[in-house]
């Protein structure tokens, strides 16, 4: 068979159900290919925004999400969102063509070598130099990337290889085994946890997964140990659990340090450091840390476990479970971590019932956000002002139920990342907060969302500015620069990608007009007008908190 032929089969055997993307003239083979699959492709309008839906698509059902661009401008504008993949733990390969071997050698139109470009964004970037190769490269990048823990893999396909013919055939697909902790270091952590006083953890990224959560929250309700989440860790204990203590991961002083200062052993359970790096919550060296997760610790002087528990969590956390049932809990001090969850439960209320009109707080807005959602709804947040209060004020109950770019941090996810979100749960209500900042970065899958028929609902906070930044900045100089600009009539570009449109002015309204829009069958934006006044008012009242509870 041809070569492109044999390539999308070969996707075809390892699961794969839809590929987003802007194909070229060097894929032309492969897309004819994939016109006789059972494959989905999904056009969208930049390769960028195609990168975040594969990237959403893999985080949330842990499936291989896939991506697909043409050679030159096409690979480089997938990057940011395969960056963005990789370092949020999301399982994607992304595909590229290329200008035919026969020219590789020399100065060539649209040539570059992207095969390395790719290197320090994924977890393996290979170019299909013949077309026997193709069962194993393709098994290999999609294996790689599902493993612990997931990320991106890139192949490369020139266009005179997928041409080319070939006898070969599909691997068999491989299910993934992951190594066990050894029992015997479990059995040391558990003799250390009986002799704490006040133990806490720090749930990341890897916690989330569907067996780790379901074992998480039962040494918590065992144990009584409370649990601080990083922002890609929500919904890991149930926002209702006396043992949630919220989220963690405010680049300033926040209550949740007061409860780490309480503690006398930390317990990570797949923490990732790029999230909330160990040294804002461990600055002076002195915690005494248990590391759980599925690679060794990274080496940071910040975060020098005495414990190393590496394998797959859930299995460690139910061994745990099993030595708790054995044993008892021990008596411990949980003072700290009640009155930290009393005091984040009164910052989440205070402001829900406001009536100001004209502006409305970003407090309120959380509020009225996590009122219309149900619990196994899906919310995406952008990157800015508005995702700092995305993730102090709104909780989950549910795992991967709230979703924040953390790792790689990038700007332009959730619009895309939306789209993808309805097509892997298609049953479950999907919005994405955003500003006005991060909706422009892929505006055009407006478009996309359209025609697609995508039933979900885009939140804009407007300020007309670069929020974050002004507010990091008048946090460190006590002003900002010029981070002013423009905005669309919303309306009317709503109106021409034929989107539903509501504007809310009142933060009496929001909630009814929240309500209209999720009801609305096909995409919906709704528009409010953000105080951000509330940004430096927080960084204020938080630095004048009291050191320990």
């Amino acid at each position: 068979m041809k070569a492109s032929d044999l390539f999308v089969r070969c996707l075809e055997a390892e699961g794969v159900e839809r590929i987003y993307g802007v194909p070229g003239e060097e894929n032309a083979d492969f897309m004819q290919s994939l016109e006789n699959s059972s494959i989905e492709f999904i056009l969208t309008r930049h390769e960028q925004g195609a990168a975040f839906m594969a990237g959403v698509y893999g985080r949330l059902t842990g499936k291989i999400g896939v991506c697909l661009g043409t050679l030159g401008p096409g690979a480089t504008n997938l990057i940011t969102g395969v960056a963005d993949a990789d370092m949020d733990n999301a399982p994607v390969l992304v595909i590229t063509g290329q200008g035919a071997l026969t020219r590789q050698h020399k100065e060539s139109h649209q040539v570059m070598n992207v095969v390395e470009m790719y290197r320090p964004v994924t977890k393996w970037s290979c170019a299909v130099n013949h077309p026997d190769n193709i069962p194993e490269i393709v098994h290999k990048a999609i294996k790689l990337a599902v493993a612990e823990k997931p990320g991106a893999c890139h192949i490369e396909l020139a266009e005179d290889v997928a041409a080319m013919e070939t006898e070969e055939t599909p691997l068999n697909a491989t299910r993934l085994y992951r190594p066990v902790p050894d029992t015997r270091i479990i059995e040391e952590v558990w003799d250390r946890l009986k002799t704490a006083k006040s133990p806490l953890i720090i749930a990341g990224n890897g916690a989330i997964r569907a067996r780790a959560s379901r074992e998480l929250r039962a040494f918590c309700a065992k144990t009584g140990i409370g649990a601080l989440m990083t922002f890609m860790a929500k919904g890991a204990l149930d926002l209702d659990d006396p043992r949630c203590l919220f989220t963690v991961g405010m680049g300033q002083r926040d209550f949740p340090q007061l409860a780490i200062n309480a503690a006398d052993v930390i317990v990570t359970i797949g923490y990732d450091p790029v999230e909330y790096g160990p040294a804002k919550w461990n600055a002076e060296c002195e915690k005494e840390i248990i590391h759980l997760d599925f690679d060794p610790a990274e080496s940071d002087k910040f975060y020098q476990p005495t414990i190393e528990v590496v394998g797959d969590i859930a299995h460690g956390l139910a061994t745990l479970n099993a030595l708790v049932a054995r044993d008892g809990a021990p008596d411990y001090d949980f003072a700290a971590q009640a009155k930290l969850r009393k005091t984040m439960q009164d910052e989440f209320a205070a402001h829900t019932d406001d009536q100001t009109e004209g502006s409305i707080r970003p407090q309120k807005a959380i509020a009225d956000v996590r009122d219309v959602l149900e619990a196994n709804d899906i919310l995406l947040s952008g990157v800015g002002a508005h995702k700092m209060w995305v993730a102090r004020h709104f909780q989950a109950h549910e795992p991967n139920t709230c979703l924040i770019s953390n790792g790689f941090c990038s700007m332009g996810l959730p619009l895309p990342g939306a789209i993808a979100a309805k097509q892997a749960h298609p049953d479950a209500q999907i919005m994405a907060i955003v500003g006005d900042g991060d909706i422009m970065m892929n505006v055009q899958e407006m478009e996309t969302a359209s025609r697609l028929g995508s039933d979900i609902t885009v939140l804009v906070w407007e300020d007309k500015a670069y929020g974050l930044i002004a507010w990091k900045q008048e946090q460190d100089f006590g002003s900002h620069t010029d981070l002013s600009f423009n905005n669309p009539d919303w309306a009317a570009l709503c109106q021409s990608m034929g989107w539903h449109h509501q504007a809310c002015q009142n933060a009496s309204d929001l909630k009814e007009c929240l309500r209209n829009a999720l009801a609305h069958k096909g995409p919906a934006m709704v528009v409010i007008p953000i105080d951000y006044r509330e940004n430096m008012e927080l960084t204020r009242r938080l630095g004048s908190i009291d050191e320990t509870f």
